[in-house]
């Protein structure tokens, strides 16, 4: 009890003798005779006595300007002239700190707390009035305005057609895909007002030097972080939940997709990289190295982490395969932005977990990706549709697959390397898969698929010359898709050969199937060349079965459609040199013994003119009757 009076009377002896130095401080003789005195009159104030009258004179003044502002609730920096009196003042307390002499020490640290304080609020408040707003049109703009590629999938050919491919049926999808365009080139700009990075550089240069560095760290990271996340805001990328990502529906979910690969684009090339650009001029010198990597993760963390966030519930929902693209632009988006950005951001220790995040997501991606590719592969072998296309037209499925692997091939480099170690059934012709990369032999297998659900489709026709109608106009049409396309140099020249051969063969049934009994009503056998009237009565019936079979072909086949023109008068030409000359033979030969009797106009219906002109309206999609009579030739 004694001994902690006995000190606490010292102290009070020794704070005494300091205010009576502090209240003489303006005249150094007498503060000087006054140490003097006050030495001789107590070994107790012995310290005192040390103490120079030029640093009590500098203590006293910086911590009256110290309290002055501190206690002032007005904006420090405002002020030029302010902000350098307390800057100033700031700089001689530091100097002070770390005296042998205790009670200098403690007031000048005391002095301190107070500034740091007040430099805290002002590096709130600088920060945050001097954000510059985000020009989001402005940023989106240096998007839009690279070169894109679009790409339409139309899913239907007609309206009363059903393909049970994806999520429910194709009837009312209009797929539209664009693949999001690159920024032309890094664009730098100012986050925070030029005008006053000098006061924010002056304001952390004492915050650092003061020791007060956890504290500097926190009001800066904070202040940046919200301001980026406002920026996310203003892109339009939404914080949300995984569970309330995977409940969007498709279209608004496709939308979502789309801007979230553009941002995250704008968010780490734009914004984080000049987030870095700034957090490396604010915090300069090899005092900040630590808090300046530091500063920069907190700050930035937090978009970045948002923007992962979506790409993980994206990468675990449902899959489905109109989701693929998006997908894939996604992962490259991705892709690219880690292994050239992300990884120079947040390349040292502080921000490893944010690369680790970023691979963790783009596994998720290459995994649905995968997924995606082999639920489309299975919506295809499984679609199970049973109305045919009418008019034995281009079948919605045949459509559907072929946009849809025409629009593959331009991700061929990243689907060749997530499809690289995976086992590939071999159920390719022959050998024509050898040498194709992983995603030939995917899309030949896909293909093959397809064609063997045409094979199936066309088994819905009763009519057999329709049948070969169907696959000539669907099997011409991959050719063609293929051959116009990329996936020409993905499957070869020889797999083109091989579908052209089976058109020909397609067509060779077609005019066995259709026009056999046609000129089977144009034989000799049992005519004869007499005029006895059993001959007559086999050579009208003869004409008569003709006029029957070629009517009937008339009205059904002119309402089958076949859309390629070449492939159309390829069909007609091969008809007219099977039909033309023996109908013109026939005629010929038999023609003369009906004319002379009556009624012959009832079995010689048309000349050789009529039926060749009348088979150029067959295939053109719309049903004819013929009426006519015979027509006389000049």
């Amino acid at each position: 009890m004694t001994t902690t009076t006995t000190v606490e009377g010292q102290d009070r002896v020794l704070a005494t003798a300091q205010h009576i130095l502090d209240s003489l401080g303006t005249s150094k003789d007498v503060t000087d005779d006054m140490l003097l005195i006050l030495s001789s009159f107590d070994h107790r104030l012995s310290n005192i006595s040390a103490l120079k009258s030029s640093d009590l004179s500098r203590l006293s003044s910086s911590e009256s300007t110290v309290f002055r502002h501190f206690s002032s609730d007005g904006p420090l920096f405002d002020d030029h002239d302010d902000s350098c009196e307390f800057l100033a003042a700031v700089d001689v307390l530091l100097s002070l700190i770390g005296s042998s002499q205790s009670e200098l020490n403690r007031r000048a640290e005391n002095a301190i707390h107070s500034a740091m304080a007040k430099l805290e609020d002002e590096l709130r408040r600088i920060i945050v009035s001097n954000t510059i707003p985000l020009d989001a049109d402005g940023l989106y703009g240096c998007i839009n305005r690279a070169p894109q590629t679009s790409h339409a999938i139309s899913f239907v050919s007609r309206d009363d057609v059903d393909v049970e491919v994806g999520e429910g049926t194709a009837r009312d999808k209009h797929f539209v895909h664009e693949r999001g365009g690159s920024l032309p080139g890094d664009v730098s700009v100012d986050l925070v007002s030029a005008e006053v990075v000098s006061d924010i550089r002056d304001i952390v240069d004492r915050m650092v030097r003061a020791g007060y560095e956890k504290e500097c760290c926190q009001v800066y990271s904070s202040c940046r972080r919200d301001g980026l996340e406002q920026c996310l805001e203003n892109l339009g990328v939404e914080r949300l939940s995984i569970e309330e990502v995977q409940r969007i529906e498709w279209r608004q979910l496709d939308e979502k997709m789309k801007r979230w690969v553009q941002a995250l684009k704008i968010v780490v090339r734009v914004l984080l990289t000049s987030e870095k650009q700034f957090c490396e001029t604010i915090f300069d010198g090899e005092a900040c190295d630590v808090i300046r990597e530091v500063c920069f993760v907190e700050a930035a963390k937090g978009c970045v982490l948002q923007l992962l966030n979506f790409g993980e519930a994206v990468a675990i929902g449902k899959r489905s395969p109109e989701k693929l693209f998006r997908i894939l632009d996604m992962y490259e988006g991705l892709s690219d932005t880690l292994k050239y950005y992300l990884r120079g951001l947040f390349g040292d220790e502080c921000g490893e977990f944010v690369i680790d995040e970023a691979k963790g997501v783009l596994d998720g991606l290459e995994e649905a990706v995968k997924g995606t590719f082999v639920e489309f592969e299975v919506a295809v072998k499984g679609e199970s549709s049973k109305k045919p296309a009418q008019g034995g037209e281009i079948h919605p499925l045949a459509r559907y697959v072929m946009n849809y692997v025409t629009l593959i091939v331009d991700y061929g480099p990243t689907l060749n390397r997530l499809l690289e170690n995976d086992v590939i059934p071999k159920e390719v012709d022959g050998d024509e898969g050898d040498e194709l990369t992983p995603l030939g032999k995917r899309l030949m297998l896909l293909l093959s698929s397809l064609e063997s659900k045409l094979e199936e489709k066309a088994k819905l026709y009763e009519d057999n010359a329709m049948q070969y109608v169907f696959l000539m106009n669907n099997k011409l049409y991959v050719v063609q898709k293929v051959k116009d396309s990329e996936l020409g140099k993905l499957l070869g020249d020889d797999w083109v050969k091989r579908r052209r051969g089976i058109i020909r063969k397609y067509a060779t049934h077609y005019l066995r199937a259709s026009w056999s009994k046609v000129l089977g009503c144009l034989r000799d056998e049992g005519i004869g060349s007499s005029s006895s009237s059993s001959s007559k009565m086999t050579l009208k019936e003869r004409f008569k079965n003709f006029n029957a079979c070629f009517e009937e072909i008339y009205r059904t086949q002119t309402a089958w459609k076949v859309p390629d023109s070449q492939l159309r008068d390829e069909l007609l030409i091969s008809i007219s040199e099977k039909v033309i000359p023996a109908y013109r033979a026939f005629l010929g030969r038999f023609g003369p013994q009906l004319e002379k009797g009556r009624h012959s106009g009832k079995y010689i219906k048309y000349t050789v003119e009529d039926i060749d002109g009348y088979l150029g309206d067959l295939f053109g999609g719309t049903p004819c009757v013929l009426h006519h009579m015979r027509r006389k030739s000049s």
